[in-house]
């Protein structure tokens, strides 16, 4: 295989065609779902049932938003290389990837597109989620960087590929973490720049590995033989923000970094498990640094897959790896208090047939007291959905698990949950939880292998429940609402929000949900936000060919839907070959901040400087024309 066919392959591609799955599975039990599910639908050529989209809940009684008093013009799909907004708004560049942060960093160069050395001071590619925060009247935004384009980012390189140990460091720098004052001067936003917020947290960064996993013996490395102290953070997904003000990273696809010196070397099945193999995505960070060589390091990657959280107003400050969270793909971590005072947070652990987690705090929050530890200590659930609408959580302990200890489960989670019959679920993306009432929303992006093979574990995916079609290449989006309101009990009952889909190409149930039409379908829902008015926010990172299945979806987007109505409206279409992730709000409400990233990811787009200039992935603001709130 070429390496520039490697750099096309998305990250979960590569790691089905290098780490292939069994194709086997239960295939009595999809048989007997699918049955099932054809007997539900009858003769309708879509998902035609109200009560199976919005809920056996009725929703008509409950006080909420409508888009009566949230009015726009519904933006139309197309394949333009530019940000599209209602009639009415506007939009502008806030920082690109190689921005400067300081007056002594090196400007952005297009042809040398950059240094280790400059891109240690400058904002990392690929941003992906976001939050604002506020100190003493600054304003700082924190972003997360996934990844670097190895087409762009190495663009001036005929290979398209770090070709010099320099080139190596410079991806490492891209990735990570920006913190960055903004303002906004004569209706812009920008960095500030030289501010004492300023910082860039990369993938050599020191990091404090926090919870039950601290100082395990499959913690400790040659370099830290405590187990105590990690070295980095990268392939940062979605995020959260917790009341106390910190910022929660995500690390997602941390296992394509690692690589083997020695092709004979057999990887452990728990490393298999989590995708490490022999062969990494082409960023060769084991040529300069012998901790991502498993054959010499087979611990590393065990200190990586976690939530980190971050001080964004201490730049002095370390990270913490927060591994009573579990270990996984994390998508995005949401964080509720509940009524009763213990913080939960949503997981998503973004892989095809993986599952939904819940953590709860051991100790209650206490506002305006010292809350920093409460991600340090409680307890992990996964999530069971029954086809009847109900569902449970299950506890992971060393009792339901059969694992050793907790620090085993923490490191160890998808066994775990794999262990107590979770539900495997359409790649897990970003949880957002209602402002208004007790229910959460899970993005299920899509899932080929539905129907057809198991997930990396081995465990069946059976068509049915919240995963209600086979291949499904168009995604859904499932809601729970908790017994009794509250977040921290064992039961609750879901139903699907919105089935996406293709009315223009389909007739049956890959024509998505009652609320989808030819105006507002959309594909691959990915990040998830609600705004203070009670809004969903919905970006998707899907299939822009607008060709054949996906005829008339055109660029990636962003919806808003309303929780009420279930009606769903298109907000936004960025341009060529984005995804839209990351999303947050300035104090006044009056600008959307939202990230758009890795366009031209084919060679196709210039955005956002046009021309024939090298694409930047960016954030955005977007507002109103006349000023006025956006929720």
């Amino acid at each position: 295989m070429s390496a520039r066919r490697d750099e096309e392959l998305s990250f979960d591609k590569f790691d089905e065609e290098h780490y292939p799955r069994s194709k086997t599975t239960d295939f009595q039990a999809i048989s007997t779902t699918l049955m099932s599910r054809r007997n539900f639908l009858g003769n309708s050529a879509k998902f035609g049932a109200a009560a199976f989209i919005m809920g056996t809940t009725s929703l008509s009684g409950l006080a909420g938003c409508s888009f009566l008093t949230r009015d726009f013009k519904e933006v139309e799909a197309n394949s333009r290389d530019t940000i599209t907004v209602p009639t009415g708004y506007q939009w502008h560049v806030v920082s690109m990837w190689g921005d400067p942060l300081w007056s002594s960093s090196i400007p952005f160069d297009p042809e040398t597109r950059g240094t280790a050395e400059s891109q240690a001071l400058a904002v990392g590619d690929n941003n992906d989620g976001m939050s604002l925060f506020e100190d003493d009247g600054s304003l700082i935004l924190v972003s997360n960087n996934e990844y670097v384009n190895q087409g762009i980012i190495y663009g001036n390189r005929e290979s398209k590929k770090p070709e010099t140990d320099d080139d190596v460091r410079k991806g490492m720098a891209g990735h990570g973490i920006t913190v960055a004052e903004i303002t906004e001067q004569d209706g812009k936003w920008g960095i500030v720049k030289d501010s004492p917020y300023n910082r860039r947290i990369t993938a050599n960064s020191p990091m404090e590995i926090t919870g039950p996993a601290r100082g395990h013996a499959m913690m400790r490395t040659t370099a830290d033989p405590s187990g105590v102290l990690a070295l980095g953070t990268w392939n940062n997904c979605g995020n959260g923000q917790t009341p106390w003000g910190t910022y929660l990273t995500c690390e997602e696809n941390f296992n394509g970094y690692f690589s083997s010196s020695d092709d004979a070397y057999q990887p452990s099945p728990e490393l298999n498990r989590y995708g490490v193999g022999n062969k990494d995505w082409g960023y060769a960070w084991a040529s300069v640094d012998g901790r991502f060589d498993i054959s010499k390091n087979p611990n590393e990657p065990n200190r990586f897959g976690y939530v980190v959280e971050i001080d964004p107003l201490d730049p002095d400050s370390t990270p913490k790896k927060r591994t009573a969270l579990g270990r996984f793909k994390h998508e995005n971590a949401e964080l509720v208090v509940a009524e009763n005072g213990h913080v939960v947070v949503y997981l998503g652990d973004d892989e095809r047939g993986e599952f939904l987690y819940r953590f709860i705090s051991a100790e209650k929050y206490y506002e305006g007291e010292n809350n920093r530890n409460l991600l340090e200590n409680g307890t992990l659930y996964v999530a069971k959905f029954n086809d009847d609408g109900s569902g449970k959580w299950i506890a992971l302990t060393p009792e339901t698990t059969s694992m050793a200890s907790q620090a085993e489960i923490s490191i160890l989670t998808r066994q775990a949950a794999s262990s107590v019959g979770a539900t495997t679920m359409d790649r897990p993306e970003w949880v957002a939880v209602n402002p208004d009432r007790a229910e959460a929303y899970l993005a299920l992006t899509n899932n080929k292998n539905r129907g057809k093979k198991p997930n990396a574990g081995g465990d069946p995916t059976p068509v049915g429940g919240p995963n209600p079609r086979a291949e499904n290449h168009y995604g859904q989006i499932v809601r729970w609402r908790p017994v009794n309101q509250d977040h921290t009990s064992d039961e609750f009952s879901w139903d699907l929000f919105v089935v996406a889909g293709n009315p223009r190409a389909h007739n049956d149930a890959y024509a998505g949900s009652e609320n989808i039409n030819t105006g507002n379908m959309f594909n691959s829902p990915d990040g998830l936000a609600f705004d203070d008015s009670g809004f969903l926010w919905i970006q998707t990172d899907g299939n822009y060919s607008d060709k054949d299945n996906f005829a008339g979806m055109g660029n990636n987007q962003m919806l808003i839907g309303d929780p009420v109505t279930g009606e769903i409206k298109r907000f936004m279409v960025g341009p060529k070959e984005c995804e839209i992730t990351g999303l947050t709000w300035s104090p006044d409400r009056s600008t959307v901040f939202v990230g758009i990233q890795h366009p031209g990811e084919k060679g196709n787009s210039h955005f956002p400087q046009g021309g024939q200039t090298v694409p930047r992935s960016a954030i955005i603001a977007v507002s109103r024309e006349d000023g006025t709130a956006l929720s």
